[in-house]
């Protein structure tokens, strides 16, 4: 599984810049992230970020899904000393399949979240032993939120 693709992706329309917005930018991008580069590629990516993006905030159900991953299996790739895994989908839904995989092999665990901070659009993946991480960035995001908060705890006893 690819978390940094799933990552990358779902991190893809951030507020200044639409990183897939034209067919250049998405082959691309599918190129920097070894997959499959066709414009039915990107049309796919395109769809599965929205649906991906409002899962993992809990404005859809998972099943949205479904259909980016229908008729996707794994097949035994023997090698001399050991066998793998390799990803059987159909042309034009390799990356999306990846990215839907990734997220359901981190769902169980919680470990794919929307920042806490309300103005930021990024998603984190939580590689902490708590499990407990809230924002995309501790040194954006995080100083932002914990300031904010001091400022607001000090301008309240001020007042009182």
């Amino acid at each position: 599984m690819s978390e940094q693709l799933l990552l990358d992706l779902l991190n893809s329309t951030p507020v200044t810049e639409d990183v897939l917005e034209s067919p250049e930018a998405g082959l691309a991008w599918l190129t920097e992230h070894d997959q499959p580069a066709s414009l039915d590629e990107w049309r796919t990516l395109l769809e599965v970020r929205g649906v991906l993006q409002d899962v993992v905030r809990g404005a859809r159900s998972p099943a949205a899904l479904a259909r980016f991953v229908d008729g996707v299996s794994y097949r035994t790739a023997l090698g001399d000393a050991e066998f793998g895994w390799t990803l059987d989908a159909p042309a034009g839904r390799v990356a999306a399949a990846r990215a839907v995989l990734t997220w359901n092999s981190l769902r169980a665990s919680a470990r794919v979240r929307p920042c806490a901070n309300d103005e930021c659009r990024l998603f984190l993946i939580d590689h902490s032993k708590a499990n407990k991480a809230r924002w995309c960035s501790m040194a954006v995001c995080g100083n932002r939120m914990k300031a904010r908060r001091h400022y607001e705890r000090t301008r309240r006893a001020a007042v009182a």
